[in-house]
């Protein structure tokens, strides 16, 4: 195509990249129900049922008795929600699933939805608010997480237009973002990967994988995690996480979103 050819096509298409976070969030696609949403009180006594499916027992009971639910852990397969008897565990179609803690990600236990994540101290935000350079490492993971990452660079998403943008050497990052549950054949070059990056520096955790070890977890050749290596500032819970989400909780690490709370939907 000529470069006037070029041209006439950008014209007749418009503008392609989404309005968000100036403009209202695109919603999610059907098959995704979004973040979960658990209700205690609509919890039967005695009863396992949603427990009993969960593979990576990311479901348990409180002291007090009262149903948990660990979106760290959570693979989101939705196997709990379908088998629950009294709808005690629901989908919110909410795309925001990022915490700055990994106990802000525990539901039931501290509360019916989480804590989602704030921005990073007024120092840090000065120096990476604007400029945030990022590291990926795929330590060990099956290729979801990192496809749903890199689909933020393409140009319906942009992810360049707020001052994130990956790069080939830690050496030129401020950060890691990581996915996969960190393997033992990969736990090594990750140490040496966060070592190379300059001080200070932050590591991002995105999926279930890098979260808590995603559906190996607790296996004898997985380190359930990144925050069993390196010290985490962001989880970005999903499997995989919706790029929606991924940017999300990019977006609130630097500041430009500031609401604490999830607005409960439905």
């Amino acid at each position: 195509m000529s470069i006037l050819g070029t041209i006439k096509y950008r014209l007749q298409h418009g503008r392609a990249t989404m309005d968000y976070p100036d403009g209202p969030a695109s919603a999610l696609p059907d098959r995704h129900g979004g973040a979960l949403r658990v209700e205690p009180a609509k919890c039967t006594e005695g009863c396992s049922a949603c427990a009993d499916v969960c593979p990576t027992r990311a479901i348990g009971r409180s002291p007090g008795n009262a149903i948990t639910l660990d979106l760290g852990r959570c693979l989101f397969c939705s196997a709990c929600v379908e088998t629950c008897p009294t709808h005690a565990i629901t989908h919110t179609g909410d795309h925001r699933i990022a915490a700055g803690r990994r106990e802000d990600l525990m539901l039931g236990e501290v509360g019916e939805e989480i804590r989602l994540a704030s921005a990073l101290d007024e120092k840090l935000r000065g120096l990476f608010g604007r400029s945030l350079r990022l590291r990926q490492v795929s330590a060990g993971g099956c290729n979801g997480c990192e496809a749903d990452t890199n689909v933020l660079n393409t140009i319906g998403w942009d992810l360049g237009r707020f001052g994130i943008q990956f790069v080939a050497s830690p050496r030129h990052a401020d950060g890691l973002l990581v996915t996969g549950p960190v393997t033992r054949n990969m736990q090594l070059a990750l140490e040496k990967t966060y070592a190379a990056v300059p001080a200070p520096k932050i590591v991002i955790a995105v999926g279930a994988c890098a979260i808590a070890g995603g559906p190996f977890v607790d296996l004898p050749q997985v380190g359930n995690g990144a925050a069993s290596v390196l010290p985490v500032d962001l989880f970005i819970a999903g499997c995989p996480p919706h790029p929606l989400t991924i940017l999300d909780g990019l977006l609130r690490l630097i500041g430009r979103l500031q609401e604490q709370h999830r607005t409960p939907q439905g």
